[in-house]
């Protein structure tokens, strides 16, 4: 037996905002959408992971997701365009990334990475 995914669930009744965040800003594509569930996703493939944290590093708080992007300071620019403003970042940090942390609009901590 193998775990083949892990998928995160926010609960919204908000999908509008839910496709404006993750789909215009991140440029992930909806690839189910039930009317109650919409599930976006990337390019890339990965292995199934999950962290647990006492911090965030650098002294910072656990994010609610990490998100690792190809191009950190284009979505970095569509954030602040967007009128959102980064709690922290962008910092290059010691264990090879860069990276910045957002609030999307449910109010989940976001680490948006990008390896060095």
């Amino acid at each position: 037996m193998a775990v083949k995914r892990i998928v995160s669930n926010i609960a919204t009744d908000r999908m509008d905002a839910a496709r404006a965040f993750y789909g215009s800003i991140l440029g992930l594509e909806p690839v189910m959408d039930h009317g109650w569930i919409v599930t976006f996703a990337g390019d890339g493939m990965a292995t199934p992971q999950i962290s647990f944290a006492s911090e965030g590093g650098s002294g910072t708080p656990v994010p609610d997701l990490s998100i690792e992007v190809d191009d950190l300071d284009a979505i970095h620019r569509r954030v602040i365009d967007a009128g959102l403003v980064p709690e922290y970042g962008p910092m290059r940090e010691p264990w090879g990334v860069r990276r910045f942390f957002v609030r999307d609009p449910f109010g989940r901590l976001l680490n948006i990475l990008s390896h060095a």
